[in-house]
């Protein structure tokens, strides 16, 4: 009897079964992959639509990023449960089981009336995500042949490469043209329909459950801390931070909340997350900087495009058209970077991928509210290029830092800090913009001009003159804004890029079939 590893290093029991052929086979894979493609593109095609989403439900722009920071929190909790929910309840049915909620709750974020109830359907969309990657790709490698997995890993790492890229056109236009909710309910038939059919084909291919004993005090301690981290980092600002006792409290719950969670992990025999992994200096090195990488990566990310909307006019579309243009050259650095991983040193490759991410954030730190699409364009396009070649070399310089047998759970780990890095930038950066926007506002408020500008009017006017001097005062307050926290980013991926040279080379071969 065989097994299958999950995500969290958790061996699920493979009963005896038939083994799939022809084109039953190759149909599972592409139902395997399509849902490996809804669960990426859904961290994405929000992106675009923040403004859109905010202005239709009433709430400021830094709310808007709820719908992101709270997909990510739900889907950074479910990843650790992956390998339990497997081993209780059968692989194939805690797939099947998870795509069909993630396209009901696509279907309740596509409705939802008001951003309460979105954030809501948000979190659970994300705990339904959390377990489609790495059990899409558990599933792969279990029905394939050894001799046909390269193939239907090729189609897998296709639609993981490809949804980044097509999160933000999709979700621009689609919220262009029939509403930001399409952005979600088009998920609906695909995550339905594939989960009934993958249930159906694939029954047979279940695997043996076990009564899997699950980490609950480390579960619940787990939601706590991220939970109370992220509410405090999304309300802070509305509540003037530590001037509030909510804000305060929330921060001792996060803080002794963690600290009971690191003792609680260490000393458990199951944990839910190993922390113990990082005992390995490599391991531990690798993590840090991916989650400043990481953290900055994805946060000016979903800042870029609400520049574009808010300070340059531009629409969904075209803001979504200029996000997804970073992906291209992604596509095919990836393959160049994997085959240069196991031939050169992957902390030069490191190097030279995050320093050249740090020039182009340096160089669109100099942006203006002039530009053009073909201007700003260009440099996220070329941004590209460099993200490979630093994601897979410390995949796998931190996969290669612990032993074999850990390798599962590290990568689990690592998708969880991935995950968190991601969210907790996110918010950290949309309110910096906002306060350093308000900020170079007042301080640009006296320098201007009212006279001069209410000489165009003719001297006729005075309030029409007044909200046309103080919008061009905060069209470039956003602008100084915006290209602070780009500068911010150029300066921690250079940081970065020097970490780089800490971290110890990978001993030998690593085995990446967990690291996805």
């Amino acid at each position: 009897m065989s097994g299958a590893a999950t995500a969290d290093g958790t061996s699920v029991p493979q009963a005896p079964h038939k083994q799939l052929t022809g084109m039953t086979l190759w149909m599972s894979g592409v139902l395997l992959a399509l849902a490996n493609f809804v669960a990426i593109l859904d961290v994405s095609i929000a992106n675009v639509s923040v403004p859109n989403i905010a202005g239709a439900l009433g709430a400021s722009t830094s709310q808007g990023t709820w719908v992101i920071t709270s997909y990510a929190v739900a889907e950074a909790i479910s990843v650790p449960l992956t390998g339990w929910l497997a081993a209780r309840f059968g692989t194939v049915r805690t797939f099947s089981v998870a795509l069909i909620g993630f396209g009901i709750a696509s279907l309740l974020c596509g409705l939802s009336p008001s951003l309460n109830v979105l954030v809501l359907a948000r979190i659970i969309q994300g705990f339904c995500g959390g377990p489609l990657m790495p059990l899409s790709q558990t599933l792969l490698l279990s029905i394939f042949p050894p001799k046909l997995r390269p193939a239907a890993m090729s189609i897998w790492a296709i639609t993981t490469l490809v949804a980044p890229i097509a999160g933000p056109v999709l979700g621009g236009t689609l919220c262009d043209t029939y509403g930001w909710g399409s952005i979600f309910l088009v998920n609906v038939p695909i995550a339905i329909g594939a989960g009934f059919l993958v249930w159906r084909v694939l029954f047979s291919q279940e695997t043996q459950t076990v009564k899997a004993r699950v980490d609950v005090v480390g579960l619940l301690l787990l939601i706590l801390w991220v939970g109370s981290l992220q509410i405090m980092l999304d309300l802070g600002k509305e509540n003037e931070w530590f001037a509030s006792p909510f804000i305060i409290s929330l921060a001792v719950i996060a803080a002794l909340g963690f600290v009971a969670f690191v003792i609680w992990e260490l000393t458990d025999a199951n944990p839910i997350v190993d922390l113990r992994i990082f005992r390995h200096r490599g391991f531990t090195l690798a993590m840090v900087c991916m989650a400043l990488m990481i953290g900055s990566f994805f946060a000016i990310n979903v800042l870029a495009p609400m520049w574009m909307q808010l300070n340059l006019g531009w629409t969904a579309t075209w803001a979504g058209n200029a996000t997804g243009l970073i992906g291209i050259l992604a596509i095919f650095a990836a393959p160049i970077s994997a085959q240069l991983t196991t031939k050169v040193d992957p902390r030069k490759l490191i190097f030279c991928g995050v320093m050249w991410l740090a020039f182009v954030t340096f160089m669109r730190s100099h942006a203006d509210t002039g530009m053009s699409f073909g201007q700003i364009g260009i440099w996220i396009f070329l941004a590209g290029a460099g993200m490979p070649f630093f994601f897979m070399p410390l995949i796998a310089i931190s996969m290669g830092a612990v032993r074999p047998e850990e390798t599962a759970s590290a990568a689990g780990l690592q998708n969880f800090i991935r995950t968190m890095a991601g969210a907790v930038a996110t918010s950290f950066v949309t309110t910096a913009w906002e306060n350093s926007t308000n900020a170079n506002h007042a301080k640009l408020a006296p320098l201007t001009h009212f006279d001069d500008i209410n000489a165009v009017f003719g001297g006729s006017g005075s309030s029409a003159t007044l909200a046309m001097s103080d919008q061009l005062v905060q069209s470039q307050a956003m602008m100084i804004a915006t290209n602070e926290i780009f500068m911010g980013a150029a300066v921690v991926f250079a940081i970065c890029a020097t970490l780089a040279w800490t971290l110890p080379r990978p001993k030998g071969p690593v085995d990446m079939s967990a690291a996805h």
